[in-house]
């Protein structure tokens, strides 16, 4: 309204001023300098009029944009109070999510705790399931030991029996030799005529040599003895052939003493050098859970030495037959993955003779036997029991080796004979010990003889001979 009435102003004062000078016109030259300096005045007014106009103009249009500028403050308020009402609305929703959540999350853990405890329930009885399926394995390896054992019981008990069986009929022979002499004598005693002569002498108890039965599991254990042919026993009886004629007397040649033959090549260790060592290849191509190690031996030195050595990478004693100079003469060391060992008494083969060794040995309790000359001398258990022999190693004869081939010692070396030797991947019963002390052919399942030497180092030498009572 202000600006209205300024604009009324500047406009009327210039006309009531245009028609007080109309009014007062005096002379000509009296008005001109007057009208030219009105002239300069309404110029300077006009442009004055044009400046208010446009600083007019200027202001209200700053009063235009500051009323919008209002507009848009107010609808950013009005927007402002939008989103601080969606923001309250996003917090209540997130508080009830959250508390939504605190709830789910009590009952997972609620959940989780009984889930915890199943699993501790369910570890619990697993680990007695382990224990309980541990201690059936133990179960059920004892009770193959034992049948095991029982196996060997009854095999030996078979073999005595086999023994027996000629025995019992020997005797049912002598006792009925027996009653005919008896019934001649009282023939002779009655009936009149000449006295007769003299019978043969009564048969004394059989001498130290004959076979004796033994008694017992633990003799039947110890004394494995081999299955023989029956014997003729009729030749040493009275009665069992022709009768006699009164006063006759037979004597019947003794038995010839029993030869082993086919036992293949002999090899001979002349001394005691570190070059005389023979390997046998391959060597064991699966690991070993059993073993059966047989052989006929010959020394007269006064130590055994080392029979058999097995040596691999890891360990240069997986399998030994060790003997040595310090050692108790004639006994040797049974060594299965150093350094567990077992000595073995092998005395009596210091004597120049030939005898038949076999050691075995079982992963199942750890047992092991040493048979000599078809009789048990050693056996016991708890040795490396559950180990496995490991393959891929060097085996050779006659040294111990100190690595893989090589570093072998003069005081360790076997001076002697061997013949016969076989490995088996399994245990031999007592009744095919026997089979090899007698000199009957070998088991089946060998998987390394002699035919496997490869290498015959230093002064070795090999004989072939139809016996061993003909070997040099």
């Amino acid at each position: 309204m202000r600006c209205h009435m300024l604009s009324f102003f500047f406009i009327l004062v210039p006309v009531y001023l245009h028609g007080a000078l109309l009014q007062e016109a005096g002379p000509a030259r009296h008005r001109k300098p007057f009208f030219e300096k009105l002239r300069r005045l309404e110029e300077q007014f006009r442009r004055f009029q044009d400046v208010t106009l446009t600083h007019l103009q200027r202001i209200a249009s700053n009063y235009n944009l500051s009323y919008n500028i209002d507009a848009r403050f107010q609808s950013l308020a009005r927007e402002s109070q939008a989103v601080a009402l969606a923001v309250n609305q996003s917090q209540a929703t997130v508080q009830g999510d959250l508390g939504h959540l605190k709830t789910w999350m009590r009952k997972t853990q609620r959940r989780s705790r009984k889930v915890d405890s199943r699993l501790l329930a369910l570890g619990a009885a697993l680990s007695e399931g382990s224990k309980q399926r541990s201690r059936e394995r133990k179960e059920q390896e004892a009770q193959r030991a034992a049948l095991s054992s029982l196996a060997l019981d009854v095999q030996a008990l078979q073999d005595m029996l086999a023994r027996l069986t000629p025995l019992v009929q020997s005797q049912g022979a002598r006792l009925a030799a027996l009653e005919g002499q008896l019934q001649v004598t009282d023939l002779g005693t009655t009936a009149p005529g000449p006295t007769p002569a003299r019978l043969p002498a009564q048969p004394g108890p059989p001498s130290p040599s004959s076979p004796k039965p033994q008694w017992g599991r633990q003799a039947l254990r110890a004394s494995p003895e081999p299955r023989d042919p029956p014997q003729d026993f009729a030749g040493h009886l009275p009665g069992m052939r022709e009768p006699p004629g009164p006063g006759s007397q037979r004597a019947w040649p003794p038995e010839r003493p029993g030869e082993i033959c086919n036992v293949g090549p002999v090899l001979i260790f002349p001394n005691a050098s570190t070059e005389n060592v023979v390997l046998l290849s391959p060597g064991f191509l699966s690991g070993l859970r059993a073993l059966s190690v047989c052989s006929w031996v010959r020394t007269a030195s006064s130590h055994l030495g080392t029979l058999l050595s097995y040596a691999t990478e890891e360990n240069d004693n997986k399998l030994v037959l060790h003997g040595r100079d310090s050692l108790v003469p004639g006994s040797i060391h049974f060594v299965i993955g150093d350094p567990a060992f077992r000595e073995l008494p092998l005395q009596p083969l210091l004597d120049g003779q030939w005898h038949h060794v076999c050691v075995i040995w079982t992963s199942i309790l750890g047992k092991y036997w040493l048979h000599v000359d078809r009789r048990l001398v050693a056996t016991g258990s708890r040795f490396r029991e559950g180990y496995e022999i490991p393959p891929g190693g060097s085996l050779v004869l006659g040294q111990e080796q100190d690595s893989v081939g090589g570093r072998f010692d003069s005081s360790e070396a076997f001076v002697g004979s061997m013949a016969g030797l076989a490995i088996w991947d399994r245990v031999l019963v007592p009744g095919e010990v026997s089979d090899l002390a007698t000199g009957k052919e070998l088991p089946t399942g060998t998987i390394l003889t002699l035919a496997n030497a490869t290498l015959l180092g230093g002064f070795v030498q090999r004989a072939n001979c139809t016996c061993l009572e003909l070997c040099p």
